[in-house]
């Protein structure tokens, strides 16, 4: 799998916050106790974003949480075959966030409130970001073994490899206080570009 997407430091640092200040909102709801669900939903990101790593452990998760051969292969494709009705709006939605690089346009966000309420939203949007994290520093990681292996992805350069490894290093602290405080602060966590923010939260 060849990278889609290159995330800079600064962009890395932002998904770490997002993904650390939401994480919380998967407990105790329907996606955080259904892993395939949540397995779905890694997946349609890590498609979009073209994480190999994460490719292979969430297809390894997936396959352990029951899901079919066919199916993996189908969200790997950027299809929902095989997915129940009630979570393609979720999958939808985590093909746009990941899309948007975590800015999904305001209708989006708002169908996902309506569909699922805002408990399951904010479990959904938690997913999706997570996913994001993983993926935004996993790709350096996997172009840079890809490149050691001599199949270097033709999107990168080492010094991005090696620069943004380093780099998501120093800065995941920083972001993962920031969210700390932004926690303690209630502050809202709704996507920067919704206009539906979910406060107090």
């Amino acid at each position: 799998m060849v990278a889609k997407k290159h995330y800079s430091i600064r962009e890395i640092y932002r998904i770490t916050y997002d993904a650390a200040r939401t994480r919380r909102f998967m407990a105790g709801t329907n996606l955080g106790r259904d892993k395939q669900f949540t397995e779905r939903i890694m997946l349609a990101v890590t498609e979009v974003n073209g994480c190999e790593l994460c490719s292979y452990a969430h297809t390894r998760f997936a396959l352990e949480a029951g899901l079919s051969d066919a199916e993996i292969r189908s969200l790997l494709g950027g299809l929902s075959e095989g997915v129940p009705d009630h979570q393609i709006p979720a999958i939808a939605f985590a093909q746009h966030y990941a899309d948007t690089g975590g800015h999904p346009d305001s209708a989006a966000w708002q169908n996902i409130l309506d569909v699922y309420g805002e408990d399951e939203a904010l479990s959904v949007l938690a997913a999706a970001r997570i996913m994001m994290w993983g993926n935004a520093v996993g790709i350096p990681l996997s172009s840079l073994r890809s490149r050691l292996k001599g199949a270097a992805d033709p999107g990168s350069g080492l010094g991005y490899e090696v620069a943004t490894i380093l780099g998501s290093t120093v800065v995941t602290p920083f972001a993962l206080l920031q969210a700390l405080v932004s926690v303690k602060r209630r502050a809202a966590v709704a996507p920067a570009a919704s206009k539906d923010v979910v406060a107090g939260r």
